[in-house]
């Protein structure tokens, strides 16, 4: 009888990681008498504190996300990683399946780092190579950044990762329910005085893998099959010092769900150069996506100056594979998209205590970006009237380009009094690319007053400078397409712009009592060239364009509490994200569409007026690490931006690109878990999770909008389960 195809993946990467030296009884300790004294833990808790002073997140907003919290959240370690940072203020959802977050009005502008090394962008798509299962703890970094923050500016997710030191033993995990879910997962971790190690691994299937198109509660041909893998070394070379590799590594498969029902398209009846008729539920689009990471870090630290390097490189590629003949039906176009990025840099980051009231830090960055396109487009030949006038044919689309990315910056943390800190800095930002080559120097500024215990004020301004992401500048040529049925009716195609903006924040916290905090914080964004990016066309590809000139602003409430077993927190933003006049990649847009958006601002398509979170959990602990956890979840927004709210005099009916919102939406979690535990470290979990416990029909788009190509729904209610053996 042969093997079930997902447990014969997972045996694979288990083997892989059965290889991995234990460094908890293989390596010998090093000879310096200090290391081998302390425990690895000691030692590795004392090099993270370090690292925390040489990338302190001075005067920005950061909210903290720890692994108990993540455990608190529907799914737990199990929930897609973008999930966790949904709990988050100021955050707005966007495909809750694919990961698409929205942070302060932005489209995406997010930077990820491991361990305070930068993780290079990949190219945008479904998968999320990141898991919650090797996370210690993130923050989410916004407002006006200090200058170690360059690039991607909206917000630094920055991750620590589990180690052996703090995570001795593993378990199976064991996961499923609706959609078809099935996730087999391990983690294993240990350490000696040498050093330690920590890796985890996951098989993924389910039928819930894009977001379904139709409001019905189980989607059409939407299968997907995920393998994820990490793992982390850490060799210390003696109390100072340490060295540190970590990879990821993911692949993933999609169906693109269908929607029954469709109109035909280009070719109507498909007569003399289609077989037909076509069923729009029999669509066979894909996409596979494949991701890959590593880094490796050096740390040191003495009594007054913190350094760490790294080396990184990752590699990403995506292929959208279309239906050959029912797109050509319904779209008259079939798009095969393969696209791949490698990327490899170096990073330098310190930091000098000078004096008793003097920090200066600064450092370096280098990334070199390197992108393949190979797209094969199968198009009719059309008349003036746009109809077929012949069979469809195909256009190949071959090309590379290159970017480079070099930053460098400098500050001083002044500590004007006990209660006062001014963090001044100033950093410098260069890209080339085959399409562009600039370069700005950016001041950044702020100021935090503790006047009292529990209270803290911060005000700063950060300019900012965003290059456009490589993988997301459109490669083909418009011109290519002339005469055919994916001719545009723009031809402009100005290049693609760096972003420069000035960022404003202020805001506040206090904790008036043990254990509970409010905070509020207020954000202003001027920025030319705003950059943003869209889906066009039936490609599941993301194409990048500028607005000449963009403002966000906005306003967010948090608070939080905690009692000993009883946790809670609530969040509340507000967001206003506008453009005006599109100045690149012009071709992407209708030109009743570009005309009008050329003198008047509009909504960003990822514009939501309202968004919030709350969240509560409750643990009993009894007879040592015997648990039992309860949690509920909630989710609220007032909707993302459609097309529609047409106001012109001589057309009221005119649908104003991304004038009007969907519907709000929420969605309420329950889930609870039960932990028996015997031995040293020996535990038997059993969870249980329901999503959208009301069943509540919500669409987070509509399928019109700037950049938005196809109706989503959010996840209707869904029963889930893990059974996790720890050891």
């Amino acid at each position: 009888m042969p093997s079930h195809p997902m447990s014969s993946r997972f045996s694979r990467i288990y083997f892989l990681f059965l290889l991995v030296p234990r460094f908890a009884s293989a390596q010998t300790a090093p000879p310096n008498a200090d290391t081998v004294e302390l425990s690895p833990f000691v030692v590795s808790s004392e090099l993270d504190r370090a690292r925390e002073q040489i990338l302190p997140d001075l005067g920005a907003t950061a909210y903290t996300i720890d692994a108990s919290q993540i455990l608190t959240m529907p799914g737990g370690e199990n929930a897609p990683f973008n999930q966790l940072l949904l709990r988050a203020p100021g955050v707005a959802q966007d495909s809750a399946v694919n990961g698409d977050l929205h942070v302060r009005g932005e489209h995406a502008n997010l930077q990820y780092r491991i361990d305070g090394v930068l993780l290079p962008e990949g190219i945008s798509g479904f998968g999320l190579e990141l898991d919650p299962r090797f996370v210690a703890s993130l923050q989410l970094i916004a407002g006006s950044l200090p200058a170690q923050y360059g690039f991607r500016t909206a917000g630094v997710v920055d991750l620590t990762t589990k180690s052996g030191a703090s995570t001795a033993g593993g378990d199976w995990d064991f996961y499923g329910g609706s959609y078809s879910t099935e996730r087999a997962s391990f983690e294993d971790g240990g350490a000696s005085a040498a050093g330690s190690y920590f890796a985890d691994g996951s098989v993924e299937h389910g039928d819930l893998g894009i977001e379904n198109p139709t409001s019905g509660a189980q989607p059409i041909h939407d299968a997907t099959s995920q393998e994820k893998a990490f793992l982390y070394l850490s060799r210390i070379i003696d109390r100072q010092s340490r060295l540190s590799v970590l990879a990821g590594y993911a692949n993933s498969a999609y169906q693109v769900p269908d929607t029954p029902g469709l109109p035909a398209g280009t070719a109507p009846d498909g007569e003399a150069w289609l077989p037909g008729p076509f069923n729009s539920a029999g669509l066979n689009e894909r996409q596979n996506e494949e991701n890959g990471y590593a880094i490796v870090s050096y740390q040191r630290t003495t009594e007054d100056l913190n350094w760490q390097a790294a080396a990184f490189g990752r590699y990403s590629r995506v292929h959208f594979l279309p239906d050959p003949t029912g797109d050509l039906f319904y779209n008259g176009v079939a798009s095969d998209v393969d696209r791949a990025i490698s990327s490899g840099g170096f990073q330098a980051d310190g930091s000098d205590a000078v004096s008793g009231t003097h920090t200066v830090r600064g450092g370096a960055m280098l990334v070199e970006e390197g992108l393949r396109s190979n797209d094969t487009t199968t198009v009719f030949p059309v008349d003036d009237s746009g109809d077929p006038t012949g069979p469809a044919f195909p256009i190949a689309q071959e090309g590379t380009q290159h970017a480079l990315f070099a930053g460098a910056y400098l500050q001083d943390e002044w500590k004007m009094t006990p209660a006062l800190t001014l963090n001044g800095g100033v950093r410098a930002d260069a890209y080339s690319a085959s399409f562009d080559h600039e370069g700005q120097v950016s001041p950044r500024l702020n100021l935090i007053w503790q006047p009292a215990s529990g209270l803290s004020l911060h005000a700063g301004y950060a300019r900012y400078f965003t290059p456009p992401p490589l993988e997301n500048v459109p490669a083909e040529s418009v011109a290519a397409f002339s005469g055919t049925s994916n001719a545009s009716a723009v031809t402009e195609d100005d290049p693609v712009k760096a972003e420069r903006a000035d960022y404003f924040d202020a805001g506040i916290s206090w904790g008036p009592l043990p254990g509970l905090q409010f905070g509020i914080d207020g954000y202003d964004k001027s920025a030319t060239d705003q950059l943003d990016d869209g889906l066009f066309g039936q490609s599941l590809v993301l194409s990048a364009f500028n607005y000449r000139l963009g403002r966000v602003r906005g306003i967010e409430l948090t608070s939080s509490y905690v009692a000993g077993p009883f946790s809670a927190y609530a969040n509340l933003a507000l967001s206003k994200a506008q453009g005006e006049d599109w100045v690149s990649s012009q071709f992407l847009f209708a030109p009743e569409d570009l005309a009008y958006v050329r003198s008047h601002w509009i909504a960003l398509d990822h514009d939501q007026g309202t968004t919030a979170s709350v969240g509560a959990s409750y643990a009993w602990r009894r007879r040592g690490r015997n648990q039992t956890l309860v949690f509920a979840d909630f989710l609220a927004g007032s909707g993302l931006r459609q097309d529609g709210g047409g106001t012109e005099p001589n057309d009221p009916e005119a649908l104003i690109p991304n004038g009007d919102s969907v519907p709000g939406y929420w969605s309420l979690n329950l889930g609870g878990s039960q932990t028996w535990a015997w031995g040293r470290s020996e535990a038997l979990t059993l969870r249980v999770d329901v999503i959208n416990v009301t069943d509540n029909v919500y669409e987070l788009r509509s399928g019109s909008g700037v950049g938005v190509n196809a109706p989503q729904f959010g996840m209707r209610r869904g029963w889930f389960g893990s059974m996790s053996l720890a050891f």
